[in-house]
């Protein structure tokens, strides 16, 4: 089912926080109605009888040049414009600009119970603002079972079996003055066609469950610098037990990806065994993906190095025996 939200939910959602302030001034029994695009739809040619353009679930907006345009028609011809958008299966109506609506327009929004809204912002405004808003409120969205850190402005995901010790590798992260996101439930939203946004839920935000001490807040503890609200999420470090029989990377020549919501994030594998400090090799882990997102890759650099290296010796036979060269010269 596709994510939608109600124009109640809309309204409740704080749009005044994004400086979007609305106003319901008719049509309050349609509240329930649901919005399932982001995109709005401001087609003035729908009041002038070219309804085919209007398309359902999606919000309607009227700037200045459509309220003129419904004044300046006479009262049947009024009437007729706005029924026939009314009943193409709008969610609401927007009216920008703080503009004062025809009556006409406010009883056909209680006649056909398609909640009429006002915002004093103007129209371009007011729509980027709305497309924000509806972006966030309509985002798929995923509970994961793991700890979201900001590691040097880079969003890195720990995942791995339960008692593996993500908790543990986060609070040695926040020791070393990183910051928490979230620990063991992060809820994992999509925004547009790249971008995977993670936050914790309001009930657990800056809480964590560390085995021997039980649930320990972080913000108390080590201050509001070492937590933050949500993160982009640009790095999966799993954890796995180390399995002697295994064959593990060394090089880390290919690049492995760990799909969130369809989207592809760069992932390592790091095994977990006694005596290997998790928390040093997760921040080096980050600090190596910084630097491949700047073109820099350590691995491929060397390997190109090395295979330079062999085409030389290959071609100039008298590179070898640098012993002497070493020493001074020959004895």
């Amino acid at each position: 089912m596709a994510p939608s939200v109600t124009v109640a939910g809309l309204l409740r959602s704080r749009p005044e926080a994004l400086g979007l302030p609305l106003e319901l001034l008719s049509g309050s029994k349609g509240l329930e109605r649901r919005i399932t695009s982001p995109h709005i739809q401001k087609t003035g040619l729908a009041l002038a009888g070219f309804h085919e353009y209007l398309q359902p679930e999606r919000i309607l907006v009227l700037g200045e040049s459509e309220v003129r345009y419904l004044e300046s028609l006479d009262e049947a011809a009024r009437l007729t414009a706005v029924a026939a958008a009314f009943t193409h299966d709008v969610p609401c109506v927007l009216i920008t600009g703080g503009w004062d609506p025809p009556a006409a327009l406010l009883a056909a929004s209680d006649r056909y119970n398609v909640p009429l809204l006002r915002t004093p912002v103007a129209t371009p405004l007011a729509i980027a603002k709305v497309t924000v808003l509806l972006d966030d409120r309509l985002a798929v969205r995923e509970i994961v079972h793991g700890v979201l850190m900001d590691i040097l402005g880079l969003g890195v995901l720990i995942t791995g079996e339960s008692g593996i010790g993500k908790s543990e590798c986060a609070l040695d992260l926040v020791v070393r003055g990183h910051r928490l996101v979230a620990d063991d439930t992060v809820e994992i939203r999509r925004r547009g066609e790249a971008v995977v946004i993670g936050t914790c839920p309001e009930l657990t935000r800056f809480h964590m469950e560390v085995r021997g001490l039980g649930v320990i807040n972080i913000r108390d503890l080590f201050g509001v610098a070492a937590t933050r609200i949500s993160k982009r999420v640009e790095l999966v470090v799993q954890l796995e037990r180390w399995d002697p029989a295994r064959e593990y990377d060394r090089l880390g020549l290919d690049d492995s990806v760990y799909d969130l919501l369809g989207i592809k994030v760069p992932l390592i594998r790091m095994p977990v065994a006694p005596g290997r400090s998790l928390a040093i090799l997760v921040e080096v882990a980050a600090r190596n993906q910084l630097l491949r997102t700047r073109g820099r890759h350590a691995a491929r650099d060397l390997a190109a190095r090395v295979d330079d290296a062999l085409k030389n010796a290959e071609t100039d036979p008298d590179l070898e025996g640098d012993e002497d060269v070493e020493h001074g010269g020959p004895l």
